[in-house]
């Protein structure tokens, strides 16, 4: 077949695919991809919750990686895995497919978890730690570019936003698990063991679901493999239209085609449009992780500092992570109303401010008002720009390019845990959140100043 031929026909399909409407079968795809995701945020958020149990079990006393020692080697080797699945492994989804990548990222994650929870050494458990991360990060770059390829241009940001929201109702049970059991050694094996073995078994059970998902028809159409493409959109609208009881569905609309290539290469997220692109990312992503994870993995440390126990800094950070899944369920009221830029801005300013107000608190009710504050501006943040994030480049290279600016924001919360330490340490908690106030604002400058409108326009118009 020609190429004008193979580009209408390509067309036709994301045309089909685009003009769908929400029902149960869409929303059943994104929850599924949800569950996948809701284990590597199980995963990704007990770091901070089983390093003192790491502690009191005497694991971390003498480890030393480079200029991190200690609790920080942990959570270094943590991001330090994480920096090598995005940057360095983040293009395999690009490659091999989106289902391929999601399936077999998830069950490295869920054994290289396992092999960590029986290691008798701080530096086994951080070596472990480390590969496991390296799952962590694929599978996080997967999940984004898969779900952004199959949903429908109007309900992309609703569906990043319930995908969040599933995920995040996982933070508050990785909290109450820390809260129940690191302290304590059922059955004579330390509490953080229960907490990390929990969550790898979790992912075995989702690794069986995945067949209810389909190969994305776009990563198959870049493969020239268009009847496969067809074959998929049929199936999906076939479950859609059982979901209307047989009703038509809306008429395709005309729809732009990208360059269909296998793979497109490093050097394409370096030129124009997509340069500028990369380079606000870059430096949204190094900025931004010191609001999240500078306030999630630091949360009982940062209440503790307030002279509250271990004991109870461990069940108010709990009460705190409660609010986790509440962000981006709030954010399916306006995820598709106005441009997920002014989202981001918005959720920065609301960081900075809150955070702010929290470093000011001495009594335990505003300390906790505060940081759910925090934790659901955090969490509108989150979700608008694991959407925005994948809508900005063409599918040929979406999952390396986002797989690359990711990345920045793995290396950046490495030192981000070494940095916040310091600030800690020399200046307390006023120290910390001046310092994410200063992150926010650079968030709010790279994302308000030089981020392009994506908001109801075909993922191929706006990589065009």
């Amino acid at each position: 077949m020609s190429a004008a031929p193979q580009a209408q026909e390509a067309g036709a399909i994301l045309a089909r695919l685009d003009r769908l409407p929400a029902t149960r079968h869409i929303w059943a795809m994104v929850a599924l991809l949800s569950l996948g995701g809701m284990f590597e945020f199980y995963d990704l958020f007990f770091t901070g919750y089983v390093v003192p149990g790491l502690v009191k079990a005497g694991l971390l006393a003498n480890v030393s990686l480079a200029i991190f020692s200690g609790p920080a080697a942990f959570v270094a080797a943590t991001f330090g895995g994480l920096f090598i699945g995005t940057f360095v492994f983040g293009y395999v989804a690009d490659r091999y497919g989106r289902r391929t990548i999601f399936t077999w990222s998830m069950l490295w994650y869920s054994a290289t978890t396992v092999i960590m929870a029986v290691q008798t050494t701080g530096m086994g458990v951080c070596l472990w730690r480390l590969i496991a991360g390296i799952g962590i990060g694929v599978e996080l770059v997967t999940i984004d570019t898969y779900l952004s390829e199959l949903m429908p241009k109007e309900m992309r940001g609703r569906a990043f936003a319930i995908n969040q929201a599933i995920q995040f109702c996982v933070v508050p049970v990785v909290a109450l698990l820390a809260y129940l059991l690191v302290p304590q050694a059922p059955f004579g094996i330390d509490g953080w063991r229960w907490v990390v073995l929990i969550g790898s078994a979790g992912a075995i059970v989702v690794w069986f679901l995945r067949r209810g998902l389909p190969e994305s028809p776009r990563w198959l159409i870049n493969q020239g493999r268009l009847d496969e493409a067809d074959q998929v959109t049929t199936a999906i609208e076939t479950k859609v239209r059982a979901d209307l009881h047989g009703a038509m569905l809306p008429r395709p609309a005309a729809h732009d085609v990208g360059r269909a290539e296998p793979v497109g290469s490093f050097a394409e997220i370096w030129s124009p449009p997509y340069r500028s692109r990369t380079i606000m990312l870059v430096v949204f992503q190094f900025f931004q992780t010191f609001g999240f994870y500078g306030f999630a993995n630091w949360v009982p440390t940062l209440i503790a500092q307030k002279g509250i126990n271990l004991s109870s800094s461990l069940l108010y950070s709990f009460i705190i992570a409660t609010a986790n899944p509440f962000g981006p369920l709030l954010a399916t009221s306006f995820a598709d109303k106005f441009e997920r830029k002014w989202q981001l801005v918005g959720a920065a300013i609301g960081i900075a401010v809150f955070g702010v107000l929290f470093s000011q608190q001495t009594v335990v009710p505003l300390l906790i008002l505060f940081g759910v504050l925090i934790t659901l501006s955090n969490n509108v943040m989150s979700y608008s720009f694991h959407a925005y994030q994948t809508e900005l480049f063409p599918t040929r290279i979406r999952a390396r390019a986002v797989g690359f600016t990711y990345s920045f924001s793995r290396i950046s919360t490495v030192f981000a845990s070494f940095i916040i330490g310091f600030f800690l340490q020399k200046g307390g908690v006023t120290g910390v959140f001046g310092l994410i106030a200063f992150a926010m604002l650079m968030v709010v400058l790279s994302i308000g100043l030089f981020g392009p409108r994506t908001r109801d326009l075909q993922l191929e118009q706006i990589s065009h």
